[in-house]
């Protein structure tokens, strides 16, 4: 038994990624436009038919951008919170706008969706963990903090999206103002590689397989820094990033502490905008 994930993208230009088991499956975020989201998903083979709704983490651009186009092509369900609905300014049909508590199950076919409050610059931001065929994956983006939920949850995970937004050093010497510099390290910004590695360290199960370094800033970190960190110190668990310009492979997740990459044709794509983190 096992379950298929991917990140379509990760990083301030857009966020979504992908998890099924069987023909059911969800997006969590949907910071891609539905095009984009289309075309991504085309190039891996996956169906977007399989797709039974979608979960917010937050109501940041980079995470909700394409959320109504896909909601209202797709006729897919929403599930948010009410006061993140309300910041976002989203324009959803009502009748598919599910709203969501923290630490209530959501079933989505063979899957089971859990939210979990987590620390960030927004209204009221939530992590996620989806399982299924007793697999469980955290899409834990999005974090100032390593607050008790994140620990809880995380040390949970077979397989889990992490972020890793930055490099203390790379931040502190960079371009950015000191506001914003501490804007991102405090407990309501992002974790740094440090801060990740902590918690992979000190609280990842055993079983946990496949480790995705997520939303990784393009000015304070490089994927080069992070992945060697890392790869340092992950012992059995598999370490890959989660590019903030193109999507990732598919990638089969099974309990036996395995996870089968379906080699499929990437193209990266070019980025031009600029983003503050």
């Amino acid at each position: 038994m096992s379950l298929r994930i991917a990140s379509l993208n990760s990083g301030s230009n857009g966020n979504c990624y992908f998890i099924e088991s069987g023909h059911d499956a969800v997006l969590i975020d949907a910071g891609l436009s539905c095009r984009e989201t289309e075309k991504r998903m085309s190039r891996l083979g996956l169906l977007i038919g399989n797709v039974k709704a979608i979960f917010i983490t937050h109501e940041h651009s980079d995470h909700i951008r394409g959320v109504e186009g896909l909601s209202k092509k797709f006729n897919l369900p929403v599930f948010i919170t009410e006061a993140t609905l309300k910041q976002s300014r989203l324009g959803l049909n009502k009748t598919l706008v599910r709203v969501f508590n923290p630490y209530e199950a959501i079933s989505i076919g063979g899957l089971s969706v859990l939210a979990f409050p987590k620390q960030h610059d927004a209204i009221d931001p939530h992590s996620f963990l989806v399982e299924g065929n007793g697999i469980t994956i955290g899409v834990l983006t999005d974090i100032g903090i390593v607050c008790d939920h994140v620990i809880r949850n995380f040390s949970q995970c077979d397989a889990a999206f992490l972020e890793t937004n930055y490099d203390e050093q790379m931040l502190e010497n960079g371009r950015y103002p000191v506001f914003l510099k501490n804007r991102i390290r405090s407990e309501k910004g992002h974790l740094s590689n440090i801060q990740a590695l902590e918690l992979l360290l000190s609280h990842k199960q055993a079983a946990l397989s496949h480790l995705f370094l997520s939303h990784l800033s393009k000015d304070n970190n490089s994927a080069e820094l992070a992945l060697a960190l890392f790869q340092q110190h992950a012992g059995s668990t598999t370490v890959e990033i989660a590019s903030r310009h193109m999507e990732t492979a598919v990638y089969q997740i099974t309990k036996n502490q395995s996870a089968l990459r379906l080699d499929l044709l990437n193209t990266e794509q070019d980025v031009k905008q600029m983003e503050l983190f």
